[in-house]
């Protein structure tokens, strides 16, 4: 008895009874925050554990928030997030489902898919707000660029350094974050496999019925969300795409009527003429329409049109769709030009790399001069070779010595003055072909200039005191609109004043928006129809194209004939053709 009382070994108690499973499985139940044996819990342990929970409910709420995040910027209210996320559902069920040993492998992944579609997302969102459209995985990396120069030109070198640095960690963070929070959840979820089952279950059939019957507290965003499988089918096709564009784009390019046309059977309806082409930064449909523009606008339009009628010029007004909107303006210029889409970087790379026949080199061939006036050059431009110009004029040679207004290096007034004194008041010349970019209307209208007498214009010293640098703050509020607003009215002003002032028998004038403003200004879905006039003396100009169906004067009748801007190079030369 004795040898067996000393041989027999005390049974375990207390913690040393736990398996090493069990052991395992309590500490990460501590560590998600779902232990549940409070009364043996010290302080300390309650602490940590209360922190762990809170650990999981953010987690949770991190998930849930990329989840059902829209994609478009106008869809951001709190409603769009009161959604209910089929992916979600989906990762409870598979989290169940997978064997144990992959579980983990399975979470991470998820989670780091999770977060780079969120990323995505937030690109996306980032491009629906300026440029009213979604971001292309393949052709929108040059476009980084100059978002970077704009922070450079802001905050300094270091502060664009450290902008990109942020990102990067930024990015880099979310991906982690949001694997580490999946796995987490995926541990809670697997602890509680009865309870996750039923609530992915229940949350499944509210899922189905939302979907069936269209239930949404936000147009466009319905309750049934799915909008990460969408993403990512999206992205996946547009990748597919843009991959096949260039090829798509060069086909389109080899086929060109007028490339061998001679120059006798060129432009013969202008011959004489000096054409000046002007593009109006941001001047849209909306600032024609919308009811927050149109009326000032509008008016200014109509008492245009009678001043240039008293100065004994007509015009001609019609609709043109524009490649863009937001910006990318040399997208814009680049399509009226060509008679090509061009709607992204990689087909104005290709384009200006080929040999295709320009509207500017048409008129070249025709015997005028042709010159383009860029104020917002700043730097060495290759691709005024491509387009066909005698003379550049940029921000480098104009002469400005005048203040910025903000992103406009000098006013659309000074930059006609500059044409008229340089090129068209010459005498014994060749015609010319002026095209040139008006940006006193370019975001953010922090500073809109005002019309001083033409013979006052100079060296620009006379707008000292008007104009705000390059880093002037945006209007605030719904004063941002007022002037986008003052803006459109100073440019078009402008035009009218040059032509009253400078205009003879032998000038016409084609002025159009290059594209519309961002959504800040349009409010969402507003198209990308921009406004285009052609003003002239000479009635046998406009008699030339009075089977376009546009509306008299120089406001364009609402429900005019609307026609891709690629398409206006080949019925301009035709229209004005021998």
């Amino acid at each position: 008895m004795l040898l067996g009382a000393a041989g027999r070994r005390p049974g375990p108690t207390g913690e040393d009874a736990l398996t090493t499973d069990s052991r395992a499985e309590r500490d990460e139940a501590e560590r998600d925050g779902t232990a549940e044996d409070a009364e043996t819990i010290d302080g300390p342990r309650r602490w940590r554990r209360a922190a762990a929970r809170a650990g999981t409910v953010a987690a949770f709420l991190f998930v849930l928030a990329a989840l059902v995040l829209p994609d478009e910027f106008g869809h951001l209210t709190p409603a769009a997030f009161v959604r209910v996320p089929v992916e979600g559902i989906a990762g409870v069920a598979l989290i169940l489902a997978v064997p144990e040993r992959a579980r983990r492998s399975v979470a991470l992944a998820a989670g780091g898919l999770l977060g780079v579609l969120t990323v995505l997302k937030v690109m996306d969102i980032g491009f629906d707000a300026v440029l009213v459209r979604p971001f292309d995985l393949v052709l929108d990396w040059p476009l980084l660029r100059p978002a970077v120069e704009f922070v450079g030109g802001s905050a300094g070198r270091a502060g664009a350094i450290g902008a990109v640095a942020a990102v990067v960690v930024l990015i880099v963070g979310v991906v982690v974050l949001m694997a580490l929070s999946a796995l987490r959840l995926g541990r809670v979820a697997v602890r509680h496999g009865r309870a996750a089952a039923w609530a992915a279950a229940v949350l499944g059939v509210v899922w189905v019925v939302c979907a069936a019957f269209g239930v949404r507290f936000v147009d466009g965003v319905p309750v049934a969300a799915r909008s990460d499988a969408v993403l990512a089918y999206e992205h996946a096709r547009q990748v597919r795409d843009s991959l096949n564009d260039r090829e798509e784009f060069a086909k389109a390019a080899a086929v060109d009527a007028f490339r061998d046309t001679p120059g006798d059977r060129l432009l013969a309806g202008l011959r004489g003429k000096d054409v000046v082409l002007a593009f109006v930064e941001s001047y849209g449909r909306t600032a024609v329409e919308d009811p927050q523009y149109a009326p000032q606008v509008g008016a200014v339009l109509d008492a245009g049109t009678r001043r240039l009628r008293g100065a004994g010029f007509g015009a001609r007004s019609g609709w043109l769709t524009s490649p863009t909107a937001g910006g990318g303006s040399w997208l814009a210029h680049a399509t009226l030009l060509s008679g090509l889409r061009v709607d992204n970087s990689q087909r104005y790379r290709t384009l200006v790399n080929s040999d295709r026949f320009t509207l500017n080199r048409a008129f070249g061939r025709a015997g005028s001069r042709t010159v383009a006036l860029m104020p917002a050059i700043t730097r060495a431009w290759p691709e005024g070779e491509f387009f066909g110009y005698d003379k550049v004029y940029d921000n480098r040679n104009l002469g400005y010595r005048g203040p910025r207004f903000s992103f406009a290096t000098m006013p659309d007034q000074y930059t006609l003055s500059v044409m008229q004194r340089t090129e068209l008041a010459k005498k014994d010349r060749a015609p010319v072909m002026a095209e040139t970019a008006l940006v006193s209307s370019h975001a953010p209208w922090a500073s809109v200039p005002r019309l001083v007498g033409w013979d006052q214009v100079g060296d620009g010293s006379v707008f000292t005191g008007m104009g705000k640098g390059y880093d002037a703050a945006w209007p605030t509020g719904g004063r941002v609109r007022t002037e986008y607003r003052r803006s459109i009215e100073y440019t078009l002003n402008t035009l009218v004043s040059y032509v009253e002032t400078y205009g003879g028998d032998d000038l016409v004038l084609v002025f159009l928006g290059d594209h519309e403003p961002a959504p800040l200004i349009t409010g969402p879905d507003a198209g990308r129809d921009v406004p285009i006039t052609i003003v002239a003396k000479d009635g046998a100009v406009l008699d030339r194209i009075s089977g376009w169906g546009w509306q008299d004067g120089l406001r364009p009748a609402k429900d005019g004939p609307v026609w891709p801007m690629s398409a206006f190079r080949d019925r301009f030369l035709t229209a004005f053709g021998g």
